[in-house]
């Protein structure tokens, strides 16, 4: 499920494909299939257990892949916020990465930048 805000939404796909050194103390995924609006400025990851307006900023770490090295254990499921970087409109993910994820596996949205 996916909220967004300001721009119009399509059914298309956005994928986090979930980096093989990820564990529960580090995070890392490629975002791909970010069309139309789509080139990332900032992304940003909420956990279960913070508050409802609490994300961290996770880094860009080369190409496609952004990461996210909190300094302690995340608790998912994780809510992924996208922000485009040149328009600044954003979409939420919300939930899109669940409890019981896996490095090497690849989770899907239902939604994109158009």
């Amino acid at each position: 499920m996916l909220e967004s805000t300001n721009f119009d939404l399509h059914e298309k796909t956005i994928a986090f494909h979930v980096d093989l050194g990820a564990n529960p103390n580090y995070f890392a995924t490629v975002i791909e299939f970010e069309e139309g609006d789509g080139d990332l400025g900032r992304v940003d990851l909420q956990q279960a257990s913070g508050e409802p307006d609490e994300w961290w900023e996770m880094n860009q770490s080369w190409g496609a892949v952004w990461q996210l090295n909190p300094g302690s254990e995340l608790h998912p499921p994780f809510s992924i916020r996208l922000t485009s970087q040149y328009s600044g409109q954003t979409l939420v993910a919300k939930h899109v990465i669940p409890k019981g994820w896996q490095p090497g596996r690849t989770y899907r949205s239902v939604v994109n930048y158009l």
